[in-house]
């Protein structure tokens, strides 16, 4: 790869996570490296405890390494910023805020810019996730979907260049997932973001990605990385083509045989 390209986009170098604990040492990440080039979308795929959540609240800066470096374009993450945002399987709205207030919250914060200016990104982010008409209810009144599509604008809101979802469509029926699914490609190819997931399913990681990268059983690491080379923009038919069904079963034989390790160590 052009060294030049390497240095820019988010890279992990050697990774290690130890977490000291009463009972021993546990060692959920060792010596993982990935590089995400800009404006790709990557899933994480993997066995329960591989690090998937780790590896990604690290980015986020929510949670320290032990050793290893992530850098993007050229700088270190290492704490929280408006560089980073992130969605997680819990809805994480404030109750007392309507739908629009949540999706304004972070850029109220920074106050870098004018209520009207405010507004206006509202406004657009309110018609990008399809909430046009409940931008004044709150939280108790929408549904799991709604709730989370609030959650996603107001990630998107603040502008981020990283977005991080960890299992953001998780508590969803399976319908309601495969609709979200579907609105995520369509947000993130009208506003293009570097975004890293976190997902046990395997058939919503390979609908979603340009890449699946699949870790090993714990200790995490880098086992294998799918090249997903199917056309954009995608739909629910994708998923019954013959490629698509060789990628889902590849990525399902990996995590198999992570799974296998694990049930004969008796872990």
């Amino acid at each position: 790869m052009d060294k030049d390209l390497e240095n820019h986009g988010l890279n992990i170098i050697d990774i290690e996570k130890v977490y000291h604990t009463k009972n021993g040492d546990v060692h959920a990440l060792s010596k993982t490296n990935l590089h995400v080039h800009r404006k790709e979308f990557v899933a994480l795929l993997g066995t329960s405890g591989c690090g998937k959540s780790t590896l990604l609240r690290m980015i986020g800066g929510l949670t320290e390494q032990t050793s290893g470096t992530i850098i993007y374009d050229n700088r270190e993450l290492t704490k929280p910023s408006a560089e980073v945002g992130m969605v997680f399987q819990k809805y994480t709205l404030f109750p007392w805020l309507s739908v629009e207030k949540n999706i304004g919250f972070g850029l109220k914060q920074k106050k870098e810019k004018t209520n009207a200016e405010i507004h206006e990104i509202v406004n657009q982010y309110v018609d990008l996730v399809g909430l046009r008409g409940f931008e004044k209810l709150y939280p108790k009144s929408l549904s799991g979907g709604m709730q989370q599509r609030v959650a996603i604008a107001r990630a998107l809101a603040n502008d981020p260049s990283i977005l991080l979802l960890d299992e953001p469509f998780g508590a969803l029926d399976t319908t309601t997932r495969e609709i979200m699914q579907e609105l995520l490609l369509d947000v993130w190819q009208k506003s293009p973001k570097t975004i890293v997931m976190v997902t046990h399913d395997v058939e919503e990681a390979v609908f979603l990605a340009d890449r699946v990268v699949v870790m090993s059983a714990r200790p995490g690491r880098v086992r294998e990385i799918i090249d997903i080379d199917l056309d954009r923009p995608r739909d629910y038919r994708v998923k019954s083509s013959q490629k698509f069904i060789e990628y889902k079963m590849r990525a399902f034989e990996l995590i198999r045989e992570e799974s296998m390790k694990l049930m004969k160590e008796g872990i």
